[in-house]
């Protein structure tokens, strides 16, 4: 399979790449890095990105930024960061890449653990991740020509543990070649509108 990983440079898409590159041809897709350059945030850029990459049989998506604050010191402007980033991204990656995806294609797209699991200061990926998990529920249910698509929830990983790990307090790390396995599961299997969580 052309697999597009999102995020191939980062570190759960760095998994990814390695889970899966032993037996797909990967394009590498970043915002600053990779084989195409294409920003989440801005629907022209994903559209030329796809316009590059033509056709493809299966998508992941490893990316997306949100803003981890306290409550009382969120507004609207923080709020639309992963608004804009982490959810819409995603959906725009979808609805652009039914284009040029093959017949029978999927997509797997990223939300976490917390949309199930808050933690202070979290509330903007909380309802974030929540909204992926439901969007890839109710897409699953409408999607043409054999397409599927699925969500991968992991919890925190360990290779993220220094820049994340404060946020987490009590929270199990997994190993990213764990949840990377999760991905070949969405991708080579034949699952459509699920949730996997890694946990």
């Amino acid at each position: 399979m052309r697999i597009v990983v999102i995020g191939a440079s980062g570190t759960l898409g760095q998994a990814v790449v390695a889970e899966l590159g032993s037996r797909h041809e990967i394009v590498a897709v970043g915002r600053s890095s990779g084989d195409i350059r294409i920003d989440m945030t801005d629907q022209e850029s994903i559209r030329a990105g796809f316009g590059q990459i033509g056709r493809f049989d299966a998508l992941v998506a490893t990316t997306g930024k949100v803003k981890f604050a306290p409550l009382d010191q969120m507004d609207d402007a923080a709020y639309r960061i992963g608004l804009n980033d982490k959810l819409m991204g995603q959906v725009n990656l979808v609805l652009m890449g039914m284009r040029t995806i093959s017949d029978g294609g999927s997509f797997t797209l990223t939300s976490g653990v917390l949309s199930h699991d808050p933690v202070r200061a979290g509330s903007s990926a909380s309802m974030v991740n929540g909204a992926i998990d439901a969007f890839v529920m109710a897409a699953a249910i409408e999607l043409p020509r054999g397409l599927r698509i699925n969500v991968v929830s992991p919890s925190l990983l360990e290779e993220s543990l220094g820049a994340y790990g404060p946020f987490f307090p009590g929270h199990e790390p997994v190993p990213g070649a764990r949840v990377a396995r999760a991905y070949a599961k969405s991708v080579e299997g034949g699952l459509s509108g699920k949730v996997i969580k890694v946990l």
